[in-house]
């Protein structure tokens, strides 16, 4: 018998992108840290600034101050953030998140500063040279992080991507687990078998 699902955590996170100074020939390119191997969750993973939305704080508020923690780099008051996408963690999973992904500008000359703590390292990267780091086993990234980057791949600027987000409509993906511990994948809306696969503790991955 299926156990009830863990309510998920409210959270947000950064897309920061550099706008491309004199670079006019560098790829768009977005702010990514990694978690240090301290850290209970994900370790040495790949991500993007965020974290839990605290008590009378709204997703936005959350994903700037988490951006200043991690890495230094703060938005100031006129910064503009515009949501891109949202993800929540499997019904399987014991650990959820409810989060929010927004996108933004990084301001000018803003070297990322880790906090050594909760990031131990930090990265200006384009999507591209990102996935490929992954497929080559020198990133370690999770399944919404590539999902997301997938969605950037076609944007060759940072402005094109905030025009963009100024209209984009934004659902909550809900991804199923289907399979077992040993032999499992991981399923979205409209996949082939995306119904069937509904809520198991035992389809748990490892």
């Amino acid at each position: 018998m299926a156990e009830t699902p863990v309510t998920p955590r409210l959270a947000a996170t950064t897309l920061l992108l550099r706008r491309g100074g004199k670079h006019t020939d560098r790829e768009l390119e977005l702010l990514m840290v990694r978690r240090a191997e301290t850290q209970s969750f994900m370790p040495g993973v790949w991500v993007f600034p965020g974290g839990v939305v605290e008590p009378g704080e709204e997703p936005e508020q959350c994903a700037a101050r988490e951006l200043e923690e991690e890495t230094g780099i703060g938005l100031g008051d006129d910064a503009e953030l515009h949501a891109w996408t949202r993800w929540i963690t499997p019904e399987v999973v014991p650990v959820r998140f409810d989060t929010y992904f927004f996108v933004g500008l990084a301001p000018a000359h803003s070297p990322p500063r880790p906090d050594r703590r909760e990031v131990d390292d930090a990265g200006w990267l384009s999507p591209r040279r990102a996935l490929e780091r992954h497929r080559a086993g020198e990133l370690e990234l999770v399944f919404p992080t590539i999902r997301t980057l997938e969605t950037l791949l076609p944007f060759a600027t940072a402005a094109e991507v905030i025009e963009a987000a100024r209209y984009r409509v934004v659902e909550p993906i809900l991804p199923r687990v289907a399979g077992t511990r040993g032999d499992h994948r991981v399923l979205l809306p409209g996949d082939d078998g995306y119904e069937e696969a509904a809520p198991d503790t035992d389809n748990l991955p490892s």
